[in-house]
């Protein structure tokens, strides 16, 4: 049988001492003699004392519960970012409430309504789609509540963040599409307002003017879904200036893509090359595979946890992480 967890009491009793004195040496208060406070760490080193985390937030008047939001459970990359955020959360001694805005500003609202009632200790978000607004995010930061964006940050308000270096992963991408061949590569992106659809549209640019290419508006496309891809694709593909490459901003657009280039008959890659972003179940089960950059959603989601954390245990600034993105080349790609 396990043995039961030590407390605070129990380190008293055995070294004689006040619990109020073992938990300001266990904090290193200098008010506790550094004799003290190392025979107090040592003791509870050997006997593998771990602080019980709701205690210590019920004394601090808050929970020990995390508040998540995410844009769509359905997602390759926010279910990685939310297993991620579970492991850290769980080794830490805190538990998550997730909810689900489906893109929606108006559920996204509620939710933070929703998590201030329930007295978080704090939230990892990433936006709805539809979010131009922060109000409901100010709020839960007048009333002490910590706030980590996550993939579709918040630049409105002062917050830390975790993101993928979405610029660096799109500039990778159109740039090998340009050296395999293609000269013609349109983009298909989110809401124009979005920090992850400006950075890859940028990285798509950056590349495109690297090697003198010519864009215009028309090869930069609002189309962020599967069905609206293979809804405006054919026309493309059937026209006089017809594109032979695709830069999408997710795996679920290209795979639509390359759904719409099989209507219509045009072979892939051999007239026109395919590359999507997350590297989710959808790129690996695509025929031919899909070329995508990969996210790394558990890092991202174990990163959003840690900065949030050492906020809530009374760190010092927690810094922005930018987690690294990396090109995976596959069969929709020369």
């Amino acid at each position: 049988m396990n043995k039961p967890q030590i407390t605070i009491k129990d380190i008293a009793r055995a070294l004689n001492v006040s619990p109020s004195t073992v938990s300001r040496a266990l904090k290193d208060n200098p008010d506790i003699s550094r004799e003290t406070r190392d025979l107090i760490h040592a003791y509870a080193d050997a006997h593998n004392y771990k602080p019980n985390a709701q205690a210590v937030n019920l004394r601090a008047g808050r929970s020990n519960t995390i508040g998540v939001i995410v844009p769509q459970m359905v997602h390759h990359f926010f279910s990685c970012v939310l297993s991620g955020i579970e492991q850290a959360a769980s080794k830490a001694g805190y538990n998550i409430i997730v909810a689900q805005s489906n893109e929606s500003y108006e559920q996204e609202v509620k939710i933070a309504h929703s998590f201030l009632a329930a007295r978080v200790c704090g939230v990892i978000a990433s936006l709805a789609k539809e979010t131009a607004r922060y109000e409901h995010y100010q709020e839960l930061l007048d009333n002490d509540i910590p706030i980590v964006f996550y993939d579709r940050i918040c630049t409105g308000i002062k917050t830390e963040r975790v993101v993928v270096d979405d610029y660096a992963g799109s500039f990778a991408a159109v740039e090998y599409m340009i050296q395999t061949g293609c000269r013609r590569i349109f983009f298909y992106g989110a809401s124009p307002h979005l920090e992850i659809t400006k950075n890859r549209r940028n990285g798509y640019l950056d590349a495109m003017k690297k090697y003198k290419i010519p864009v215009d508006d028309k090869m930069m496309l609002l189309c962020d879904t599967r069905e609206r891809a293979i809804a405006i694709t054919p026309d493309l593909l059937e026209g006089a200036e017809r594109p032979d490459g695709f830069f999408a901003i997710n795996d679920e657009t290209a795979a639509g893509i390359l759904y719409a280039c099989k209507l219509v008959g045009v072979k892939v890659p051999d007239e026109v090359s395919i590359c999507g972003f997350t590297d989710g179940v959808i790129a690996q089960n695509t025929d031919p595979k899909l070329t995508t950059v990969g996210q790394h959603g558990e890092e991202v989601g174990s990163n959003a946890f840690d900065i949030l954390h050492e906020k809530l245990e009374g760190g010092m600034k927690a810094p922005n992480k930018i987690v690294r993105t990396n090109l995976i080349v596959r069969g929709t790609t020369k």
